[in-house]
């Protein structure tokens, strides 16, 4: 896979189009677009065509050094290539008619808003003599999409164009990665206009930060020197600025514990001894007790997101906080920042650890808390309830998925119990091998991410672990894989029903299953392995144990086209430990894999003091 954010090399042709493009050069707006995007280095844009970006999709026939996606929904086309974008740590693009194909667009522009991932949207649009008439298929997708993009443009002359996109690709790229949308009048894009390249890019309201002040960085460094319970709380910002390197650095230099989040899964080695887990509401119980316990957190790239923090006042009551982050408007936002530092990640860690090297302050001394930590890990590893109903365990399923696949796999996962279950029992080593929807919980991600991670890494194994309800949103996109060639790898859990909400009905709502359940147990309806050869894919449905690691083996061993693998799994598995939405972290709902240190025959609430209790008579 190439390096993240490296271009792809370009073709004599375009060089020699570049030299050219020095002086002016007489095209129409809808190839000022294409001649735009392959100046960029855009090698791929995943999308599909209607009425107003028809001009559009005219000159892309023409193009020699962009490759287009058709996929099956323009949903589709925004997951894709925000799966792209996360892999390759590039800017991904995906294009969408007016009206209907922009506003399907929208979700998909939302969930890379929440998860700060680099995306252009090109959107056609009705002629402009026709804006505001309620003409067929308009829609203002400029003001529909302003709350969830970084910026957004409404282009007014083909003039304009090649501006526009170039702005719109360093927006998106730079600072804290975000979607922008371009939207494109149908009568520009068919206009002549004169192009020219490179554009100048001046933004004078656009100035992020990079390099942290030098003040606030030795407070941080002093402060981290005197603590005796810090963490480094991580966030997704760490992969996004490419900072794994210098995290780890400073994490062994100091010896201090580290929690990554759902978005930062890989940003830290799993297997590292300093590595505490994932914290929050379905977190483990070290991860938790870890924050809940510190009396400093050192938080890089997070935004103290209500499914970490818990009921906020009172999250890690003791601890003073450290805040880096590249988005000032993220810091002091839900926690006050006792260090607020405003930066690039990896820029932030290095110069933490260069500092405190500099103003040779020591590493705390931290071996007590150093010991209750892996005293939390020994007395509560990952684990599971096993049930009774004779089905699959989920959770065995994922694991032995992680057990056999390629040690550089990628993962994505929908949302949902089987994503929580992706957290808790898939290894991560290395960043940009987990994608999934953290803030805005897309279901129907899955799939068409994989797609958009295949395209960015086509060498590497990809595979997409979906729930049944999630697959049934964009499931579509197999056809997309076969006809355009990416043999992914799609493992269906599938309990026939809506299982977190199920879960949620389980415990807080007296068992009133209430319109969750999406087939009976016994009767596959769909039939997805039907379903997925229908679309062209291998397809195996696994029932009982001894099935599993044959099926996952023969999904590997075929990569001329997809391969789905419909594993039927129990309906009544939990994910357990689980902070129940507004409570505190210090009130762990625990299962069986947490009751060694406790004499509970039946799940119940326990606070962290007799955790503390309970490891101290140990």
């Amino acid at each position: 896979m190439a390096a993240p954010n490296k271009p792809t090399t370009p073709s004599p042709a375009l060089l020699a189009a570049r030299r050219k493009a020095q002086q002016p050069q007489k095209m129409t707006g809808a190839e000022a677009v294409v001649r735009s995007l392959e100046e960029l280095g855009t090698d791929m844009v995943f999308g599909l065509p209607g009425g107003a970006v028809l001009p559009l999709y005219d000159a892309l026939y023409e193009a020699e050094n962009l490759r287009h996606v058709l996929v099956r929904h323009e949903q589709g086309a925004g997951h894709a290539a925000t799966g792209y974008a996360q892999v390759t740590g590039r800017v991904g693009v995906c294009i969408a008619t007016s009206g209907p194909g922009a506003t399907n667009l929208v979700t998909p522009i939302a969930d890379a808003y929440l998860d700060s991932v680099p995306l252009v949207a090109i959107t056609g649009q009705v002629g402009r003599s026709l804006l505001g008439s309620d003409a067929f298929q308009e829609a203002d997708v400029r003001g529909i999409t302003m709350p969830v993009t970084k910026h957004n443009f409404m282009i007014t002359s083909p003039d304009e164009i090649p501006q526009a996109i170039a702005e719109a690709f360093h927006l998106a790229s730079t600072g804290r990665p975000g979607p922008v949308l371009v939207d494109i009048p149908k009568d520009i894009q068919a206009m002549e206009m004169e192009f020219q390249w490179p554009p100048t890019i001046d933004l004078p309201g656009y100035r992020p930060v990079l390099t942290p002040h030098n003040r606030p960085i030795e407070q941080a460094a002093r402060m981290i020197a005197e603590s005796q319970r810090p963490v480094l709380y991580i966030g997704g910002g760490v992969i996004k600025a490419n900072a794994s390197e210098e995290l780890k650095e400073l994490a062994e230099h100091m010896g201090i514990p580290v929690v990554t989040t759902l978005m930062a899964l890989g940003a830290f080695p799993d297997s590292h001894e300093l590595h505490m887990g994932m914290p929050g509401m379905h977190g483990s119980v070290p991860a938790v007790g870890a924050m809940q316990r510190s009396d400093l957190l050192i938080t890089i790239g997070a935004r103290f997101d209500d499914r970490v923090t818990g009921a906020v006042d009172s999250f890690a009551p003791d601890a003073k906080v450290i805040h880096a982050d590249i988005d000032p408007a993220e810091i002091g936002k839900i926690r006050v920042a006792d260090v607020p530092i405003v930066g690039d990640a990896a820029e932030v860690l290095r110069a933490l650890l260069e500092t405190s090297k500099q103003l040779d302050l020591k590493p705390p001394k931290i071996d007590r808390w150093r010991k209750y930590l892996a005293n939390l890990k020994e007395k509560f590893p990952r684990g599971w309830d096993e049930s009774d109903d004779g089905l699959l365990e989920p959770q065995a399923v994922i694991r032995a998925i992680a057990q056999h696949s390629a040690e550089d796999a990628i993962y994505c996962a929908g949302v949902g119990q089987h994503q929580m279950w992706c957290a808790q029992f898939l290894d991560f080593e290395q960043p940009r091998k987990w994608l999934n929807s953290g803030g805005l919980g897309t279901m129907g991600y899955s799939v068409p991410a994989a797609m958009g991670a295949k395209a960015g890494a086509p060498d590497t194994e990809v595979w997409a672990i979906d729930g049944d309800g999630c697959f049934q949103m964009t499931n579509q996109e197999l056809t997309t894989c076969t006809v355009e060639g990416f043999p992914i790898k799609i493992a269906v859990i599938n309990n026939g029903n809506l299982g977190m909400v199920r879960q949620w009905q389980t415990l807080f709502y007296n068992g009133h299953y209430s319109n969750t359940k999406l087939r009976e147990q016994d009767h596959y309806m769909p039939d997805f392995v039907g379903l997925a050869e229908a679309q062209g894919c291998v397809a195996i449905r696994v029932t009982k144990e001894e099935e599993i690691v044959p099926a996952i083996e023969k999904a590997r061993s075929i990569n001329d086209r997809p391969v789905l693998i419909d594993f039927i799994v129990g309906q009544d598995a939990q994910v357990w430990p689980m902070v129940a939405a507004g409570n505190s972290n210090s009130e762990i709902e625990y299962a069986r894999d947490l009751r060694p240190l406790f004499d509970d025959e039946e799940s119940a609430a326990v606070e962290l003091s007799e955790i503390d209790d309970a490891i101290e008579q140990a």
